[in-house]
């Protein structure tokens, strides 16, 4: 069996009520403890070589920023204690990854729900994503989960997330390391790097949770969500589905994708453009009883 074969296989069975989501996010959380200043100096440099933009970012870098902007995101948003749902989304992202262009991070993908109702998923470099409670209320089946979870990965193999670091903070990290070695760092020259470490977080969770992403990106995104998808048998219809439903709930006071996003109009208009007519996707009895088991008491 080929890998596309075993993965349509796979999106199709009852493995995604087994155990692996939990330990899953166990991991995660025990993921998310300080940065050490030691590891600091690993975000802007690999061995003796100074980087000179986001491309030169090594997957451990991009791990620890990841590690960082997940732990901001945390501070911000609280997790979901709903077992089913972490245990979900866990095994069926991992599944959308290793369809993806990207199948393995460093740290390898880590999916959570937040407790909020606020409709806003969000994709940290290294493979952090987080979805919330509010934009699981969207979806109405199991193709439409993977649309937004296919949708963020989208965001992570592209490393939308390193992109919005400003080029300057990269560039003072590597003259900090250029004038001494890692080895010598201390005082100011530390706190030095480390500040610009503490910016470049706050670059990337401003752009993911305040302004997001550029039109661009988010078109990327969204034909890699529909590429992922057609790769594990879901059908992309399912991702006009969730927009529709999500422009019934958007309000002129919604923040999250509302804020963050093109209209769900506009993305459905772009969607469209690569799917061709809207067909309403088939049920799918397996993917039902799933979908209806991870919702129940959500």
């Amino acid at each position: 069996m080929n890998r596309r074969a075993f993965l349509t296989a796979l999106a199709a069975s009852p493995l995604l009520l087994t155990p692996f989501g939990t330990r899953a996010l166990a991991g995660f959380l025990d993921d998310l403890t300080d940065v050490i200043p030691d590891e600091v100096t690993s975000v802007f440099k690999s061995g003796k070589t100074l980087i000179s933009g986001f491309e030169d970012i090594t997957p451990e870098q991009e791990y620890y920023i990841g590690r960082s902007v997940a732990a901001v995101i945390l501070s911000r948003y609280p997790y979901c204690n709903h077992r089913n749902s972490q245990r979900y989304i866990n095994v069926m992202g991992t599944t959308l990854a290793q369809a993806s262009d990207r199948p393995e991070t460093f740290g390898g993908y880590h999916f959570l729900v937040l407790d909020s109702p606020e409709i806003n998923a969000l994709s940290a470099p290294g493979g952090f994503i987080f979805v919330t409670k509010g934009l699981l209320g969207c979806c109405t089946s199991e193709d439409a989960m993977a649309s937004v979870l296919a949708h963020e990965i989208g965001h992570v193999q592209r490393q939308h997330g390193l992109q919005a670091i400003k080029q300057s903070r990269i560039t003072e990290g590597a003259t900090s390391l250029a004038l001494v070695g890692t080895a010598a760092l201390s005082g100011g020259k530390l706190k030095e790097l480390t500040k610009t470490f503490d910016d470049s977080i706050h670059d990337i969770t401003t752009t993911m949770i305040d302004s997001g992403y550029s039109r661009s990106f988010e078109e990327e995104a969204d034909r890699d969500a529909v590429a992922i998808m057609q790769r594990l048998g879901y059908n992309p219809n399912a991702i006009i589905d969730m927009l529709n439903v999500m422009r019934t709930r958007f309000t002129a006071k919604s923040t999250g994708f509302a804020k963050t996003h093109p209209s769900p109009t506009d993305r459905i208009n772009n969607i469209l453009e690569i799917i061709g007519r809207y067909r309403r996707p088939a049920p799918v009895k397996p993917r039902e009883d799933r979908f209806a088991s991870m919702t129940k008491g959500l």
